[in-house]
């Protein structure tokens, strides 16, 4: 088992959650296999200096929805990085690895410090 430290400083958001993802799954191995979840622990510093290109940091949208009509609700990237800059790391990754049993064990092995 070992642990991949990454510093969040200088990378962009969707760069950085498509390597933590690769790693998560193993895919850095030659013996990838992906019946098996992988045994790596990824650990992330510095996310407060996280970045996004271009102008997704005004017009990025991540959206709920309760269920009822009309109860959408909107919430600004900026607004969100704000409150919390741990989610929004951990809501790409979550997207990013496949939808099976695997990715909650994969997303245990996910650590960000602050």
């Amino acid at each position: 088992m070992a642990d991949h430290i990454i510093d969040a400083k200088t990378k962009t958001l969707g760069r950085l959650s498509t390597q933590i993802a690769s790693i998560l799954q193993g895919k850095i191995y030659p013996s990838y296999n992906p019946k098996f979840s992988g045994i790596d622990r990824v650990i992330i510093k510095n996310i407060e200096k996280l970045q996004v290109s271009g102008r997704k940091a005004g017009q990025k949208v991540y959206y709920k929805h309760s269920g009822p009509l009309g109860h959408l609700k909107e919430t600004k990237y900026a607004d969100v990085f704000e409150k919390d800059p741990s989610w929004v790391l951990r809501h790409a990754v979550n997207l990013m690895l496949p939808k099976n049993k695997l990715r909650a064990k994969r997303m245990r092995r996910l650590i960000i410090e602050k």
